[in-house]
This record gives C-alpha cells, structure tokens and sequence, in this order.
C-alpha cells in the first residue's frame, strides 16, 4: 500500500453468502451469480447502450454502474459483476484498442516485437478515476450484495496484444512465448502489472472479491504454463494479496492446469463446463473452493433438462468444501433472461428441500 491509499473498506457484504462460500463455509445451497450476467443477455442492456460503444460505456461511471446492477434487480443474483472490459487497463495505458462488433478488442498496432514492448506505456493511476468512481456508485446501490472486481490474466492480455484481436490457437503467441523468452516475460510483467492495478483500485473502492479471466490460456500445455506463463499470473495476484479479498482464478479449458492455476494466489477456483466438479475438487485436493459449472449451452435446452443438469452441478459441487453455482463460460448474447431468473430461483429453493 502507498502512503496516500486508503484501507480497504469494510462494508456489509464482506458477511454475505458469497464472500462466507468464497472463505469456505459451506452453505446448504450455493450462492449463484453469472459470468457475464451484465450485458448483452438483458434488453435493458441493449436499450441503454443505444449511441455508445462499449469501451465507451465502460468508462461512462453511470452508466458503467447502472449496467452492473441490471442483473442483480432482475436475476436476484447472490453478486454483482462488475461491467467493464479486461482490456480496459489497455485503454487507460493509452494502447490504441476498440470493441469491434462481432469480433472483439482489436489493437490498432499489433505488439510483436522488443521494440514494441519497451514502446508500451506504463498505466497511470490517476487513469482509473473512471473505474474507482463507477465501483464507489455501484457499491453504494449494492448494500449488503457484493460487488466482484475482475481483470484479464497476463496471458490473455498478451494474446490480444500479439495476435492484433481474438484467436481461438494464439499461434503468434505462443511463438513468440518460445522464440523471444525475454520478450515474452517482458510483455507479461507489464500486462501483469496493467491488470493488477486495475484489480487494485476496485478493490479500494469497493469491491468485496476479484476475479482473474484467463480465457485463452487453454492453448497451453501444463509445462508452458507453469514455466512461462504462471509467475506472471501470480505478480498480478499481488497487487491485491495485502487486501484481504477473497481471489477467484477461472480459465476456459484449463482442467489440466487447475492445480498450476491455483497457486498463482487463488483461493477459490473457477471451473469451465469441460469437467465435472467433483473431478475438479479431486484434482486440488479437495481444500479449495470452487465455481462453477453450468454448461451455457443447456440455457437453451427445455427446462426439465437444464433443471437436472443444475441439480447435478450442485449436487457435484457438494464434494468441495464450498460452492458458488456459475456457468462453465459467460451468458450466451441469445440467453432467454427469464431462464436465468428461474436457475435462481430453483438453487434458492432447494434450502426448502433440504
């Protein structure tokens, strides 16, 4: 902590179901909120988001706190999420980076070589006014409900830098992982750093727990991750690890780097739809918490199938030492609302059944 930084709040959420689950109390039914649940999903979302782009209303504080809240009035989710973007940080450094429709953040100049690193910008805190004042609105509305701060992990960040835009293979990347070692730990301590002041400041301003995203890193193999891509991971972590907060780690096609994963600094690890959650809790050992794992395919399915298929998942995620119901991924963009409100509802529920 700085000189001039405040402490952490404290703030009625932080006894929340959420926050108790996250700690590792086990509660006779998971608390359940939704990656993505602030969004594209909600026709609340899309009529207030008519005229602005999305880094745009990202960094618009009222705006950017109304939409995290959306979800909340109408899901009656046990967290809110907060709404922004991981390549935020990016924009605020001053990397030229926009939300194309259809596709995702694509940079203006691809950086794919030493010059191109030592060229990246350092993040100004002074540059996260935007965000620390969006999470102060938010936290305030919120009360007793938390609030979820979260970030790109390094690896991710870096793909997005390297590869110009999304991809589903990170081939540039991970070459230049392989060819360029300087390069690359380069490239990550700075996309490290960039993320974990941006986890830092809404932490500070509010934010009851974090989660780090690291959506592509399913491309590596278990010993690239730990060699090249975990230390990393771990100095974002490290921004926040003096505040107290309950960290959720969560990764896209990572079964076989969960354990590598947690160490980076996780207390609760998020699991994608790819493996059961009971296998997920063999794997660590059974002593961490875990999220997750609805598969977000099955929102579309008729009820009675996705209504078993969420009794499984909480009846699977029983096996940990505590849960917190989520997908496997985020909210599919043709996600039918109500049906995430009836998932609520039935989790809710089932203490009643107990």
């Amino acid at each position: 902590m700085t000189q001039h930084e405040p402490s952490t709040p404290v703030h009625p959420a932080s006894e929340s179901a959420l926050i108790r689950a996250y700690r590792g109390e086990r509660a006779t039914t998971p608390p359940v909120w939704f990656m993505r649940q602030a969004g594209r999903s909600l026709p609340e979302y899309r009529e207030l988001r008519v005229g602005t782009d999305m880094l745009g209303a990202c960094l618009t504080p009222a705006l950017a706190s109304e939409i995290t809240l959306q979800p909340v009035r109408r899901h009656g989710v046990d967290a809110a999420i907060f709404f922004s973007d991981i390549v935020i940080p990016l924009k605020l450094a001053g990397v030229g980076v926009e939300i194309v429709a259809g596709r995702g953040p694509v940079l203006d100049s691809p950086v794919r070589t030493a010059a191109d690193v030592l060229a990246l910008p350092e993040l100004d805190p002074a540059a996260l006014a935007p965000v620390i004042e969006a999470v102060g609105l938010t936290v305030a509305e919120l009360g007793a409900v938390p609030l979820i701060g979260f970030a790109g992990a390094p690896f991710t960040l870096a793909s997005y830098l390297v590869e110009g835009g999304p991809s589903r293979e990170q081939l540039r990347t991970r070459a230049l992982m392989h060819s360029e070692p300087e390069v690359w730990a380069r490239l990550l301590d700075w996309a490290a750093d960039a993320s974990g002041a941006f986890l830092r400041a809404q932490v500070l301003a509010g934010a009851s727990a974090v989660q780090l995203f690291d959506s592509w890193v399913g491309s590596l193999s278990l010993a690239d991750y730990e060699a090249r891509v975990l230390p990393h991971s771990r100095r974002a972590l490290s921004h926040v690890a003096d505040l107290g907060v309950p960290i959720v780690h969560f990764g896209v096609g990572t079964g076989e780097l969960l354990s590598a994963m947690r160490s980076a600094g996780a207390d609760v690890m998020g699991v994608d739809h790819r493996i059961p959650l009971d296998e997920a809790n063999r794997r660590l050992g059974g002593t961490t918490p875990l999220q997750g794992n609805i598969d977000p395919a099955l929102l579309a399915a008729p009820w009675e199938i996705l209504e078993a298929h969420v009794r499984d998942v909480v009846s699977r995620g029983r096996s940990a030492p505590a849960h917190v119901l989520n997908l496997g991924h985020g909210v599919p963009p043709d996600t039918d609302p109500t049906v995430l409100t009836r998932v609520v509802e039935l989790v809710h529920g089932m203490s009643e059944e107990a």
